[in-house]
């Protein structure tokens, strides 16, 4: 296995100095995955920016949650789905949609289950899903921005989601109490 350096301000290649430095500012440290990130300025930069996008997309917090769970937990990502537990506490979101969202089950708001299914329908289909599918989605509520800012939200956990398959990224101690297994 490849042992990759996980960067600080200091060590970090120079594209990737003042994302950490700005990193440690909003997060109180430099989140372990930044690290990681730090390797490849331009994955970082880019991570920064599709997250801040997919946080102005027109989902709600608890959608947003939803979109990002729903990919954390089918990519097994033992790094976001706690990362993203804790989000979703700092943002206010019902801890029931956490708790279902990480145990993989159905969720009370059948609004909100729907996006979970396409969700992983465009994960599991890498996309390729049904007319059937999209309408059953719209049907829901949603509409066709919508669409689009699942691909956005899938496009976020990918890039986040592989690096810390291929980093072997630790749980930052902060997470630790969120730590999540998948339940056999």
């Amino acid at each position: 296995m490849v042992d990759f350096r996980f960067h600080t301000p200091d060590t970090a290649p120079d594209g990737s100095k003042a994302l950490l430095a700005e990193g440690a500012r909003k997060y109180g440290r430099v989140p372990a995955m930044y690290a990681a990130m730090a390797e490849a300025p331009a994955l970082l930069e880019a991570y920064d920016a599709i997250q801040d996008l997919f946080m102005s997309s027109s989902f709600t917090k608890e959608e947003m949650t939803v979109v990002w769970q729903s990919v954390n937990v089918e990519h097994e990502c033992l790094y976001c789905v706690p990362g993203h537990t804790l989000i979703a506490e700092m943002m206010g979101v019902d801890p029931a949609i956490s708790r279902a969202l990480r145990d993989e089950t159905p969720l009370i708001d059948a609004r909100l289950e729907a996006l979970r299914a396409f969700t992983l329908q465009m994960v599991r289909q890498r996309g390729a899903v049904s007319g059937d599918q999209v309408e059953g989605f719209l049907s829901a509520g949603f509409d066709r921005q919508h669409v689009f800012e699942v691909i956005l939200g899938i496009a976020q956990k990918v890039m986040s989601n592989f690096t810390n398959h291929v980093a072997a990224t630790p749980v930052d101690g902060q997470l630790e109490p969120y730590a999540w297994r998948r339940r056999a």
